[in-house]
Formats: C-alpha cells, structure tokens, sequence
C-alpha cells in the first residue's frame, strides 16, 4: 500500500464502552445495593470510578475524543426514557419518592409493579427496556445524568462527546403503552420530543459539549418513507436550532441504506457509519450520494461486535478511499464496545497462537488509534504495527486449528431428507400423546432451576482443585435429586433435570465440542446486572462424546414422569458464541447442527420421550434488512431441523425462544417443525399467542405465564388471566403452561411460590374446562 497521509483533524475515537469493570465491579455493588448490602452512596461511588478508568483505559489506549452517558446503571434505552421524562404512570410515585429506587423498579419491577417490557437490542443480544408511550405522554427534559457525566470527563481533561440514543430511534423502538391502541405509532409523537432533545443539547453545550452522538440504529433497518420523512423532519429542526453543539448521528450494525441520502442532506456537522461485514456497502452507499463534503465522518471500520483481529491494510484502504468523500475521516470501532469483552490480555488460559488473533475492547481501540495515526501520518509510520499484523492473520489462516477434513466431509454429504421428520405433524403428535398421556395445559419449566450459591462454589471448588470431579458429581447429583423431587411436590408433568452441572446454556457445551474454546474473564452484557461469557468459535466443530445422556439418565431414573433432554439449538450456539469471520456462518451452523444430531439421538436411545432444543437467539439473528433474510432464515431451520429430525414419531421435540419480537419470524417458527414451542409472553402481555394464531400455527404452544427476569411472583389470579388470553387464540388441546425462561437466575422461595402459583393456574382453568 502507498503512503497516504490525511488532515491533521483525523482522530480516533469510540462510540461506547463495557460498564461492567475488568472484575464485574459494577454487577457486585448493583446487586449488592439491591440486596442492602451496598448503600446508595457506595453504588454512585462505584459506578463513578468504573467511569474514570473507562475513560483513562481509553486515552491511554490512544483515543483522542472519548464518549460520555454510554455508561449506565441497567440500560441506555432506560436511561432515555428517563433523560426525555417518559416514566409510565405506574411507575412515577416511585421514581419521585426515591429516583435510584425508582429506576430499578423500571427495570426489574417489584411485586406491586410489573418493569418495562424487555427485548433484544437489534441483532445483538444485549436487552434493552422497551420505552412505552401513548397520545397522553408529556416529555420533560432531565439532563442531570448525561451533564453530569460530560462534567466528569471534562474535570478530568478528556476531550468528550455526549453519546444519547437519538429522538427516531427511541420512538421507533417503543410501544404502545398498556391501555393504549395496539396500531398507535409512537413515531407520531416526534414534534412533541424534539424540544426536549433540544433543551437536551443545549444544557450539554452550556456544559461545554463541542459535539454530542446521537446514536439512530433504528434507521438502518428498511423504513417506510413516512419513517424516513420523520427522520428528515428531525435532523431539520435539530440542526437548525441555534443554541446547540455539532451534532453526529451515527448508525451501526448494517448499511444505512435508504437513510443514508437523508441524513447526508441534513443540516447536520457529521455523521458516524459502519464499514464492517454486510456494512461495508456503506461505502459505495455514500459515494453514489456525493459524499459528505465540509462534513465530518467517523468511520467504523474496527468490529465492534466480534473479537477478531482487524486485518490494518484493508482498513487503511477503505480509510484512504474515504478521504476523498468527507471534510474529514476520523476512525472508530464499527459500534459501541459494549458488545465484547474489556481486555484480552487477561485470557492466560488460551493458546498462545490463538491468543495472536484476538482483540477484546481494550485492543480495538488501540486498533483504531494506530489506524488513526497511519491515515494521519502516513502508512511508514506503523510500518512495524503492520508487518505484526500481517504475520498474525497470516498465522490464523494456515493454522491446522481451523480446519477438520473429516467434520467438512460430512456437513458436505448432508441430504435434504437428513433435515426433515420422517413423519407429518399431525401423525407425530398423535403418537405422541398417546406415549406422553398428558393432562390438558400440561406444565412444565424451561429447563434451568436456581443457579444457587452453594452450586457456584461447587464450581469454583473444582476449578481450583479443592475437590475431585467424583465429589463435584455427587454435590450436583444431590441438587437433581431435590430439583426432581419437587417437581414431582408440586404437580409440574414434565420435569427438568435443573441443569445444575451448567455454568452457562452455551458455553457449558461448547467446553465440550471441538473448534471452540472458553474464556476465564471475558464477560458481556446481555441485560442489567446479567453477563455472559460468550465462548470463541476458532475452528471445525464435533461432538468427541456425549455431553448429556447421563445426566438424563441419572435425572429420569428418579421419577416415572417424563423428564426432558435439554440442548442448545446449533443457530444460538453461534448467535451467543463470538463466531469465526473466515467462512459463511450457514456451513458453521450445519457443523454445529450435526453434533448435536448425534446427542438427539443418544438421549432418545437413553429413554428420553421429550427433547428441547433452544432456540432463543433465532430472531435476534435476523438480519436488519430484509433481503438478507430469506437467505439466513433457510439455513437457521434447516440447521435446527438437521439436529432433531432423526427421532422417532412418539418423541417429542421442544424448542424455547424468549425476549424478542416474533412477527417477523412466524413462517421461520412454522418451519422449526418442532413439535412443541415455548415463547415469552408475560411482559408483552400474551401478544405471542395472537400472532401465532393469526398466522395459523398448527402445533403446540407454551406462551410463558411467569416473567423469570422480575423478583415478582405472579399470582394464580395474574397467570390464570394470562391463560385465558392465551386460550382465546390457541385450543387449550395445544397450550403448555410453563414460565417465560429458565429460572437459573432466580431465588428458589420466589420459584417455589411462583411455579405452585403456575400449577394452580392450570388446575383452576382445567376445572373450568371441565365444568
């Protein structure tokens, strides 16, 4: 590559950061606060510090302009919702009486109220707190924590920019408040919020904001052209206020498409793009408008969303491309860093070579400052940097851990009658109700039973030696012996093993199945004070031995009830993985999809009636725009179909999916073939079973009645009305009744009195049905 050299003004910077601290300091005080252990005042202290060393890990690291407000407590999207005043009415005592209290009560609800709906954040799996808005909601400015935050950074001598959630993207994420017409468009209240994002920017100039983020993800999606003309309607009135800073709308995760010419004539200083994966269209996107000329681009060009090393002389190409289309280019990771782990350096564990190709929050950003200082100064100033990089992809795409012959092999010999039952629904479900003899609204749970204290220390005892693997089975067998025990206490008819061997629904097979590999500290949010580890997908992929027929056998030898087989469909394995960037994700699914076709089969040989196979991350998957779709919705069933088709007609396949928007995927759903589905249905109030049946879904449905991320416990009274929502639009012949999710996160006083409720509920409608 030849030397370029660009403005002196390119700097790098960064859209957001992980919140949790290098050792989850922020998990322990929120969690500790909740608990009364921690005091409000040690929380804010907490949080606080997290902030300045975000922002000092950020400098040091060579960012030039860091983000401010990214940070939060549970949520951006709630933090909004407070920042532009929308609290629901039946949460304003609360926050009034006590704001902290009151904002957790939003998010996580208390038994008197039930939090704000939760979804997935585009296709991440990050959860976000789903604003709920109506022709009555009155906006209020409250700027206390976006100024304050500002303030901080600025105290502390870093150059800042604001980041909020911008006004079209929080409307076009929003829902109709309960009560509230379901065809109202929250979108129609945007001349009502533009003065509050006003009075937002202008308190943030006043605190000495140059420039302020405002993040629309929302645009990249396909919009109709009354959305994209809301767009334009905003970024005009925005941009023409007088008393403002310079604002950049940035958007992630895709190309922006359709918005791109919008925001491109707006009146606005700058904007930030993604140039990764399907993205990277973005840049002949913005030729063919003309560019951005006297405007300022930010330019993602580093994966924020993956863990992969960034291939340096590609970017700097791209970046030298983009110099000729904007005033100027500055660099950053593609989205916030929210989305991966803090810092590689601390994996000690992993293989050396491995190690080579990894690049957690801490080294993107360094990745966008070198190729910050190479577009500034010239390609002979990283020269070194780059040979560096060059041998590291180099040795990432020789290595043997990459490649398995006999795994490719097989995934290539795959038929279409491999993918498809033997048999129709309605033969199977027929024999399998006469196998099952299940009451009418059959209960069940969703797999994990509480993740207790005692069962964490068990791990950590193995982990560190303290005990042998034949006492850390005989700890977990004991905990199975009392989850089955009272399951059988409280009336459920198909009973889980409490998967108390598990430490993650991912991760916990992936430790098991080759071309994978786990991490010791690399944690990610996936909502509040919930993280996960995603496991890191480097190679081909296979099942060595069987990783859960024994426990089934040991589980069901307990009782004469069905007990479940419990997996981890192949689409969420990679959807919560952080996944291989060197082949197309369809022949990754398919390898994945066969091993667990091989521990199907094992567990039906090992007496297992009924068989789940999760597929929760199926929808968060779905690409942004819709003509990626049908491509991705093709291989993600099939590859579900691929692992469970290779039972007999009498054994009945379970999947689960919760926390998303399932209109989109109805069809997709249909095509799973599975034989049972479970779905969340409490917080979006029973919504699921009228797009089910209006799409005329054939097979058996278990809505969940008992919202598992809320300490609440629904009463008979609340589930029975939830049932009888959901009997109005699926025949009780083909309800489940069953919780929202695995309770893994739950205390068990509040399970033991929430599945008692659930069994109630049922027995109650059952005699109705009776009667």
């Amino acid at each position: 590559m030849t030397t370029t050299s660009a403005s002196a003004a390119t700097l790098a910077t960064v859209y957001g950061y992980p919140r949790q601290g290098r050792g989850r300091e922020l998990k322990k005080a929120i969690e500790g606060y909740w608990k009364g252990t921690v005091t409000a005042e040690a929380l804010l202290a907490t949080a606080a510090g997290l902030r300045r060393g975000n922002w000092q890990q950020l400098a040091d690291s060579g960012i030039e302009e860091v983000p401010t407000g990214d940070f939060s407590l549970y949520d951006h999207m709630l933090d909004t919702t407070l920042a532009v005043g929308a609290v629901p009415a039946r949460h304003r005592a609360a926050v009034d009486a006590d704001p902290l209290n009151g904002y957790f009560a939003m998010a996580r609800g208390t038994q008197d109220l039930a939090p704000l709906e939760m979804t997935k954040w585009f296709d991440t799996n990050y959860h976000y707190l789903v604003p709920e808005l109506g022709p009555d909601t009155v906006f209020a400015a409250n700027p206390a924590k976006a100024v304050g935050e500002l303030t901080e950074a600025l105290s502390l001598g870093h150059d800042a920019r604001p980041v909020l959630v911008g006004p079209v993207t929080y409307l076009l994420l929003a829902k109709p408040a309960p009560g509230v017409a379901a065809d109202f468009q929250p979108v129609t209240l945007l001349d009502r919020l533009l003065p509050v994002y006003a009075r937002l920017l202008a308190d943030l100039k006043a605190a000495g904001a140059t420039w302020v983020q405002l993040d629309e993800p929302a645009l990249v999606p396909d919009r109709t052209p009354a959305e994209l003309n809301a767009a334009a309607r905003a970024y005009r009135a925005l941009g023409a206020l007088a008393d403002r800073p310079k604002l950049l709308v940035a958007s992630y995760f895709d190309r922006l498409g359709d918005a791109l010419p919008v925001l491109a004539k707006a009146p606005i200083e700058g904007l930030a793009l993604d140039f990764t994966g399907p993205a990277a269209a973005n840049l002949d996107d913005l030729a063919a408008v003309g560019g951005l000329p006297g405007k300022r681009l930010v330019a993602g060009v580093v994966d924020g969303r993956n863990i992969w090393i960034n291939d340096l002389e590609r970017s700097l190409a791209t970046l030298a491309t983009l110099l000729g289309l904007a005033g100027t280019v500055d660099v950053a990771p593609s989205c916030s860093l929210l989305h991966v782990p803090i810092d590689a350096t601390l994996e000690r564990d992993i293989d050396p070579q491995i190690a080579r190709w990894l690049a957690f929050a801490k080294q993107k950003a360094t990745e966008a400052a070198l190729l910050a200082r190479g577009l500034r100064e010239g390609t002979g100033a990283v020269t070194a940097e780059l040979a560096a990089n060059r041998a590291d992809l180099a040795s990432r795409a020789t290595s043997p851990i990459t490649r398995d012959p006999a795994v490719r092999a097989r995934a290539a010999a795959v038929t279409e009658a491999e993918a498809r039952r033997a048999q129709a629904y309605p033969q199977r479900a027929e024999a399998q109700r006469a196998r099952l003899g299940l009451p009418l609204l059959p209960t069940t749970t969703i797999g994990s039973f509480p993740q207790t204290t005692d069962l964490r220390l068990a791990r950590a005892d193995l982990t560190a030696g303290r005990i042998d693997a034949a006492a850390y089975r005989e700890r977990m067998e004991a905990e199975v012996r009392d989850v089955i025990s009272y399951q059988e206490k409280a009336g459920l008819d198909v009973l889980v093993h409490g998967e108390p061997e598990r430490n993650d629904m991912v991760q916990y097979f992936a430790e098991q199945l080759t071309g994978y590999l786990a991490t010791r500290h690399g944690w990610v949010q996936s909502y509040g004070t919930r993280y996960v580890r995603p496991p890191v997908l480097a190679g081909d992929i296979s099942r060595p031995h069987p990783m859960t027929a024994d426990w089934f056998r040991y589980a069901q030898d307990l009782t004469d009830r069905p007990v479940k087989g419990m997996l981890t469909g192949p689409v969420t394995m990679l959807a919560w993985s952080f996944v291989r960037d060197d082949q197309p994700l369809a022949d990754t699914a398919r390898q994945v999809a066969l091993a667990l076709r091989d521990e199907v089969t094992d567990l039906e040989a090992a007496g297992a009636v009924v068989v789940q196979v999760d597929e929760p991350a199926l929808r968060e998957t779905l690409p942004l725009r819709a003509a990626a779709r049908p491509h991705y919705l093709a291989w993600a069933t099939e590859a579900f179909r691929l692992a469970t088709s290779g039972v007999r007609a009498d054994t009945q396949i379970h999947t689960h999916m919760c926390y998303a928007e399932f209109g989109a995927i109805m069809t997709a759903i249909d095509d799973l073939d599975a034989d049972v589905i479970s779905l969340e249905a409490a917080r979006s109030h029973m919504e699921v079973a009228g797009e089910l049946a209006e799409a005329g879904y054939p097979r058996e449905v278990g809505p969940g009645v008992w919202d598992i991320h809320s300490p609440r416990v629904p009463s008979i009274g609340e589930a029975v009305s939830l049932l009888r929502a959901g009997l109005a639009a699926i025949p009780a012949e083909r309800l489940w009744v069953n919780p929202d999710c695995g309770l893994k996160t739950r205390g068990w006083p509040e399970t033991r009195a929430s599945l008692e409720n659930l069994v109630g509920a049922a027995r109650r409608l059952r005699e109705e049905l009776a009667g």
